[in-house]
């Protein structure tokens, strides 16, 4: 099947790789089905174009024009037709380094302005009659060895040739004919090192490795990565260091075939001077311990620097504990300086020449960040790597006004293994929260290293995309970029027939994943009693397995494959975890209520368990022929506490003695507890006519054979139905108000419920008519609560030179808003400072709470937490504040334990309304927090993961 045109272009227009490109054909070096005037055909009546490169340039170029060769062969269906002598072909070389593409550039006068001198930059064009014999070519002009790579997996990705094509198994479209169209087309990144860390492998990329590569993870594994890297325009690579690994020792091609790829290789946050951790426990002699054993430790990285022999790379200064543990408590600052002033004499005496001209980082990771806001200071020239909490929110970043040779970098997670609890199995990071923060990142001028851990490569593709994607151009990555590109990702691996529904469903997936993480999902995160949170929660599931499975099916079989990696695996096994957990839950609760179906829900746990384990034997042994062996193989059912267990393990479940006969039981919305129940009788929650117009009480049997029962109201104005008939499981009462019949104010009513085995059960409903408050207009309370998502605000008040923007999807219930850019002065809130309004509509006058529900960040700018006000009516703005800290012991460490177990935290004010119509303003005062939704509160809220559901607006 022949793609359409848009296919070809629609990674060209939305990912920064090619920002500058469009949808229009005639855009410089557009790759397009339809022939252009004064374009080169790329593949002709399925023949591709010769790619010619020089024996003596770069290996990495001679890597990359290989690949080019065999992507448009796919996308051909056959290879080139060999030519001494080609009318028409792809000439690519590097700048200064072929002689060909020298004299090119200077006899055709070609313009290399933003190309020559500049990092990784390179050139496509069509240039007429090159040299002699060949009629026209597509030049690919690269400033350094990676700008000429760079352009050529360019042109495979604008041919259609996704960089997950090995990795996910995502054929190359077929193609009997492509254009390049004329035109010159220059870019470069604006980040310098963009990459991944392969990272707690064992057991599914450990496995993988044990599988095809023996276990060692060796140069054949490394090449397969540094191509992924490169396809995605990434440069940088902190090799798999765990259970255990030595990308060095390893393997002696390890160092060498990096070097031909050109991926710069460096080392982790804690391996300094390129040795890797597990080398210490090979080679090393004593104490990991500067203060007992300086003069082993020194000769053992001098060990490190020496190995490199001038490859390129980034070293690691500045030394943590033995296995990435905190070094011992106390330990001075002094001595760290000491060390990085030790390593760096050790850089200079090795490589002979000023320590400065060796690329060096420093991470600020977990307590290193506190030797740096002690005032700790490296040189100016090292790269200061700041970090995120391992959750995904950036502790520290610097002041946008401060600049030093070296730069800044960020070490971020899709991958972690620590407190409160691991998280490796899926994909649970929602791309709008990755780009928010590293956009976060760019605009303080961290422009040096992105890095991001991904634990085992895969399922983590698409966040990996979309953070090389960002980090090639983070200025082209805006809102606007953020909101198309899982659409634009679904058209790269799939075509453009299906690609919005599967941006949906990617975009859902992950929402819901990021909502809590899987691996903190346990029977009591959904809540079965209050708010119909499970129900909610697992009907949202259903309808995108759906359609998952719906859109699966109009998939063409070549893509299934891939099809199953990226969306229907993570789809399917996250809603059945979601479903075995409330299975569990419900078993527990049921077998505490005594009824006959707990047993029943039993074995749906188990069956669930079952599904888990085929949905992974899938993934593992029928897909792609069994290709990706142990690749789902983390564990993500049975934690006790944050360390993973060995494998998956089914939480306990209860049964029942169920007897023979019939016995009646009652159960009632907001109550774990069965009735009758001794010395109380049911009382639901109260009903409200805007939130709450019924509540759920259930008629269950704890018994095997059907018991027959009756219900009714001797209360006027409350209907129950049905009347009378038989229970074999569970019968839900239907409850009617006729509010009509009511006066406003509170009022009670009773339901009785008589079982044919004599059991009798009287309901106790609570109700209340708010006043009407004609003409108010605004978010209305319900039942004690107005609960608002930060996007439906009524007016919004902009800051200076900046303006609230809504992050598509960036919240638990809908999305998140925010003031960009982030970067001014704190704000004074009042009068008319930026800030966001809200109408409520509430019933009485008094006080209520205000919650205002964020995005978990972090106190980036070290000022004692991120602040925003609050008022009502002519209330003076009060203020609210974000404190979270990640470290241990610290007061604020638990609010951060809480906020990343449910990726938000609420922060709380108190206030007073007036009956009616209110206006809430929230007030804008440090930029940066990303506001989800508001809740206004006058009891306790019952305890719920999600919160009550957002209230009607009138």
């Amino acid at each position: 099947m022949t793609r359409p045109v848009l296919a070809l272009l629609l990674c060209v227009l939305v990912l920064p790789g090619a920002a500058h490109a469009s949808t229009d054909c005639r855009a410089p070096a557009a790759v397009c089905e339809a022939r252009i005037a004064g374009g080169l055909a790329l593949i002709e009546r399925g023949t591709p174009l010769p790619v010619l490169v020089e024996e003596d340039d770069f290996a990495a170029v001679r890597h990359a024009a290989e690949a080019l060769r065999g992507d448009l062969a796919a996308v051909a269906g056959k290879p080139a037709v060999g030519s001494a002598a080609p009318r028409m072909a792809v000439i690519a070389g590097t700048l200064g380094h072929s002689a060909r593409i020298d004299r090119i550039v200077r006899e055709k006068a070609i313009d290399t302005t933003g190309v020559a001198g500049t990092w990784e930059a390179y050139l496509l064009q069509v240039v007429e009659k090159p040299e002699p014999g060949i009629d026209r070519a597509l030049l690919v002009v690269g400033a350094d060895r990676r700008g000429t790579a760079f352009g050529l997996y360019e042109i495979s990705r604008r041919a259609g040739v996704s960089p997950w094509t090995w990795w996910a198994d995502v054929p190359p479209p077929r193609h009997s004919s492509l254009y390049v169209a004329p035109g010159r087309f220059v870019d470069a990144p604006k980040v310098k090192y963009r990459g991944i860390f392969i990272n707690d492998e064992d057991p599914a990329l450990g496995g993988w490795l044990k599988a095809h590569y023996g276990g060692v993870a060796d140069h054949r594994f490394y090449e397969r990565v540094f191509q992924l890297l490169l396809r995605h325009k990434a440069n940088y690579l902190w090799p798999a260091m765990w259970l255990p690994r030595a990308f060095y020792d390893d393997d002696a091609l390890n160092a060498a075939t990096a070097d031909e790829y050109g991926i710069v290789i460096a080392t982790t946050h804690h391996e300094p001077m390129m040795r890797a951790h597990d080398e210490w426990n090979r080679y090393g002699k004593g104490p990991w311990d500067y203060t007992r054993n300086a003069e082993t430790l020194q000769a053992f990285w001098r060990g490190g620097i020496e190995r490199l022999q001038g490859r390129e790379a980034v070293v690691t200064l500045g030394m943590r504990g033995d296995g990435d543990e905190a070094m011992a408590e106390g330990t001075a600052t002094a001595l760290l300086e000491r060390i990085v002033a030790d390593q760096r004499r050790i850089i200079a005496e090795v490589t002979g020449k000023p320590a400065e001209q060796t690329p060096q980082v420093w991470a600020l990771y977990k307590e290193v960040q506190d030797y740096f806001d002690a005032g700790m200071r490296v040189p100016d020239d090292v790269i200061l790597l700041f970090a995120d909490d391992n959750w995904g929110n950036i502790r520290r970043l610097p002041d946008p006004a401060s600049r030093r040779p070296g730069g800044y970098g960020v070490y971020y997670h899709f991958d972690y293994v620590g407190g409160p609890r691991n998280y490796k199995w899926i994909n649970s990071t929602q791309v709008e929260r990755a780009w928010e923060q590293m956009r976060l990142a760019w605009a303080h001028g961290v422009e040096r290293l992105w890095v991001v851990n991904v634990g085992d490569i895969k399922p983590m593709e698409l966040p990996i995309s979309a953070f090389l994607d960002q980090a090639w151009d983070p200025d082209a990555a805006d809102l606007d970029w953020i909101g198309r590109y899982p659409v634009a990702w679904a058209a790269e691996q799939f075509g453009p027939q299906h690609a919005k529904a599967i941006g949906e469903i990617l975009t859902r997936y992950t929402q819901y994943n990021a909502r809590r993480k899987p691996e903190l999902i346990s029977p009591d995160t959904w809540s079965l009693i209050h708010e119909r949170e499970a129900e909610r929660v697992l009907a949202g599931w259903d309808a995108l397995v759906e359609r998952t499975l719906e859109t699966g099916r109009r998939i063409p079989a070549g893509h299934r494959d891939a099809w199953y990696q990226l969306v229907e695996y993570p789809v399917l096994a996250s809603a059945n975890l979601n479903h075995l957990h409330v299975a569990v839950a419900r078993n527990r609760l049921y077998a505490a209520q005594g009824r006959a179906s707990a047993n029943a829900w039993a074995d749906k746990a188990r069956e669930l368990f079952a599904r888990d384990a085929e949905l992974q034997r899938v993934y593992e042994q029928d897909i792609a022929g069994g290709k990706w062996t142990s690749m789902m193989a983390q564990p993500r059912i049975g934690y006790t506490h944050w360390q993973s267990p060995q494998r998956n393990v089914l939480p306990y479940l209860s049964r029942v003695d169920v007897p023979e006969k019939g016995v009646l039981g009652v159960a009632v919305e907001g109550d774990a507890r069965a009735f009758p129940y001794p010395l109380h009788g049911p009382r639901l929650p109260e009903l409200d006519p805007v939130a709450a117009p019924t509540r759920e009480v259930v008629v269950f049997n704890r018994g095997r054979q059907p018991i027959g029962f009756t219900a009714g109201s001797r209360t006027p104005w409350l209907k129950v139905s049905p009347a009378s008939t038989e229970v074999s499981d569970a019968v839900p009462l239907g409850i009617t108000v006729d509010w009509n019949a009511l006066p406003e104010g509170r009022h009670e009513g009773q339901i009785q419920i008589r079982g044919k085995d004599w059991t009798e059960v009287t309901v106790t409903v609570p109700v209340h008519k708010p006043p009407a408050h004609r003409g108010a207009r605004g978010f209305v309370e319900g039942n004690g609560v107005v609960a608002i998502e930060a996007q439906h605000y009524s007016r919004a008040v902009a800051p200076a030179g900046g303006q609230w923007q809504v992050v598509p999807h960036l919240g638990r219930t809908l999305s998140g808003v925010t003031a960009w850019p982030a970067t001014g002065a704190p704000a004074t809130p009042g009068g008319g400072s930026a800030h966001l309004e809200y109408p409520l509509v509430m019933d009485d006058e008094g006080e209520v709470e205000v919650r205002v529900v964020m995005s978990p960040t972090l106190d980036i700018h070290h000022r004692g937490g991120l602040r925003y006000a609050v008022s009502i009516g002519d209330e003076a703005p009060q203020a609210g504040s974000m404190r979270l800290d990640p470290t241990p012991g610290d007061r604020d460490f638990r609010a951060w334990e809480a906020a990343v177990i449910d990726n938000s935290h609420a922060s709380v004010s108190r206030h007073r309304v007036r009956a009616g119509a209110n206006t809430l303003k929230l007030w804008l005062v440090d930029p940066g927090l990303v506001f989800q939704r508001i809740e206004v509160v006058r009891r306790p809220l019952p305890p719920t993961t999600l919160g009550p559901v957002e209230s009607t607006r009138r």
